[in-house]
């Protein structure tokens, strides 16, 4: 029976095996504790060392980020130049 997901060796120990677990993530933010349940992560069958998914960890700090949803306000309002002047090019006749 093959694995959904693939494994690879552990760097810590050199003997476990790393799989992909859903366990509960825990952060700070400013002064309150964030948890996050079923949060991937690489878990060694061996010495339990964890590393957790990167794209999981991008994707919760953009969640986490006080400023996501917020529209974006530019400091310098964009200026129009004026249409410039251009010399009408006339096909010249050779008769």
């Amino acid at each position: 029976m093959s694995e959904a997901y693939p494994t690879y060796p552990c760097h810590e120990c050199q003997a476990g095996v790393m799989r992909l677990q859903f366990v509960t993530y825990f952060t700070w933010l400013d002064q309150e504790l964030i948890t996050v349940p079923n949060f991937p992560a690489w878990v060694c069958d061996v010495c339990g060392r964890r590393e957790y998914d990167q794209r999981a960890l991008a994707s919760l700090q953009v969640m986490l980020n006080p400023e996501a949803g917020r529209p974006v306000q530019s400091s310098k309002r964009l200026r129009r130049s004026p249409p410039q002047k251009t010399k009408e090019i006339r096909p010249s006749s050779h008769e």
